[in-house]
């Protein structure tokens, strides 16, 4: 029999308006390859390079490197694509990529012939993308999972009645408090139950809609102790903005619904949807530092640092569900209610502290015309940390960040050859693997999701394919890069809800391929 009167288990939806789960944290972590041409053309393996006002944000040691003064700035259209595996949505955009400057400073020291300071700008993260999808016989329903974790509160705690605000005069689960009041749960015989139960078929449809970006400003220093080992410090300034529209509704046949005016059950027909609104702003620190060593002309090795960004967050958010169930003639009803009369019902202001992350380097210049280069980096994301805005932390998100990802492992790899004094071509590759633990990307674990909004999605692994040229004149450069990016995602409308020893009530999810192709162009001179 289907689980339909599951109100007694009470599973994993946190009681009230907190900051970021897991998978909303592990998102403000992440990076992707942007810069320089140069440098995204070679797929970012500069750590044992440096001479490239991208590695500010790498290896900070690149900055030490320089033997003059050094500014561009690279501007990129990129166009996206998003699929599911029934909607495909394209997207095109033009942006700045990065600005920056380095200034060489000659000490006339035998022992440290340069001083150098950089500053850039750059772009490390654009969050732009829409995708959409639809399942028809979907096996459950969201209103079941909301009902599981409405636990033992009462219709008292959860009803919107005239001046009481159960949203803040209760501890119940905002997603319940929404459900109640929409009709979707209902109480019956001491237990909560969704709509979804024998007999009931199940059409599902889902829209995302994510913008804002990530910018990073870097200010190093460097310099070389005789020309043999390159070092750079540096301090980064976060600035961060994202808004996520999320709607997912629900088509049932047979659905098992509240009889309005006596409350009996009754099969009929019900449509419904949510709506999930979240916009976050931030800003943030961090330090970087690394160390070139070149024992051999032919030969470097790269080391660098970086400490995690300590960031000062603000999160708005809003949710409404509309609904429109009938079972008979007298029990015909819709409307819409929301988690607030005007504007986001809720901010909420807290800290986060991302992963600290280690790159280790290695890089071969062969004839003076051949450069290869590979890159390994450690992300440690089990160390993400979230708090209030007193500091302190919020250990139930630390567990679940524990449970749910494992550290990051990226690999890049770059090759540059010169085929006239003027002329080179590029070209490169990039793994980063997924840091989430293979339990939830197979939907064998409870997740936990926050606020109104069940709903959760996480990267699988990401891969780049590069290439590009370059020309150069006297103290003028002119850098051009095509970038391939290839990520699989998941979608997962609600959590699956496992009982032990197997037994898990599927969830609605769907895989989403994204291709992104950007071309680039950086114009610079050094002096």
């Amino acid at each position: 029999m289907k689980k339909l009167y599951i109100g007694l288990m009470a599973f994993t939806m946190p009681l009230l308006a907190s900051a970021q789960e897991t998978f909303d944290a592990l998102q403000m972590s992440q990076t992707e390859l942007r810069g320089t041409s140069r440098f995204q053309s070679m797929a970012g393996a500069f750590g044992a390079l440096g001479g490239d006002i991208s590695t500010l944000n790498q290896n900070p040691a690149g900055v030490g490197v320089y033997r003059s003064s050094d500014a561009n700035f690279t501007i990129g259209l990129d166009f996206n694509s998003s699929e599911t595996p029934t909607i495909t949505d394209n997207k095109t955009k033009f942006n700045a990529q990065s600005v920056g400057y380095v200034g060489a400073i000659k000490l006339n020291n035998d022992i440290m012939p340069n001083l150098n300071v950089g500053f850039s700008y750059n772009r490390v993260m654009d969050f732009n993308r829409r995708y959409r999808g639809y399942q028809n016989g979907s096996s459950t329903s969201i209103t079941n999972y909301i009902a599981a974790n409405t636990g033992n509160w009462t219709p008292d705690d959860l009803s919107q009645i005239g001046s009481n605000n159960p949203y803040y005069n209760s501890n119940a689960p905002w997603a319940s408090i929404l459900s109640y009041n929409s009709y979707l749960i209902n109480r019956n015989n001491n237990q909560w139950q969704g709509l979804y139960g024998d007999g009931t078929s199940a059409y599902s449809e889902f829209e995302v809609q994510q913008k804002g970006h990530k910018d990073e400003y870097s200010v190093n220093l460097g310099g070389n102790i005789i020309n043999k080992v390159y070092w750079g410090v540096g301090v980064g300034i976060i600035d961060f903005t994202y808004d996520n529209y999320q709607y997912y509704g629900e088509s049932l046949k047979n659905a098992y619904i509240a009889n309005i005016h006596n409350n009996n059950i009754e099969l009929g027909n019900a449509d419904f949807g949510y709506e999930n609104f979240l916009h976050t702003v931030g800003t943030g620190y961090n330090f970087k530092l690394g160390v070139i060593v070149k024992p051999v002309n032919e030969l470097r090795f790269g080391v660098a640092f970086h400490t995690p960004t300590y960031y000062d967050m603000k999160d708005s958010y809003k949710s409404n569900a509309s609904f429109e169930m009938s079972s008979t003639e007298a029990n015909k009803y819709h409307g819409t209610n929301e988690t607030g009369e005007k504007g986001y019902y809720d901010e909420v202001r807290y800290t986060l502290k991302t992963p600290w992350r280690f790159i280790g380097s290695v890089a071969a210049v062969l004839a003076k015309s051949a450069i290869l280069s590979f890159d390994y980096e450690y992300v440690d994301v089990q160390s993400m940390r979230v708090c209030d805005d007193n500091g302190d932390e919020y250990l139930s998100t630390t567990d679940n960040i524990k449970s749910y990802t494992k550290a990051q492992h990226i690999f890049r790899f770059g090759a540059e050859y010169r085929l006239t004094p003027n002329w080179s071509i590029r070209a490169g590759y990039s793994m980063q693997k997924s840091p989430v633990v293979e339990e939830v990307v197979n939907n064998q674990m409870d997740v936990v999701t926050v606020n109104s909004n069940p709903t959760y999605e996480f990267n699988n692994d990401i891969q780049y394919i590069t290439a590009g040229i370059g020309y150069h004149y006297k103290s003028f450069y002119c850098d051009m890069a095509y970038v391939h990016k290839e990520r699989k995602s998941q979608y997962n409308a609600f959590s699956p809800m496992v009982y032990g020893a197997g037994q898990v009530e599927p969830n609605v999810y769907s895989e989403v391929k994204d291709n992104n192709n950007r071309v680039t162009l950086t114009l610079g001179f050094r002096f």
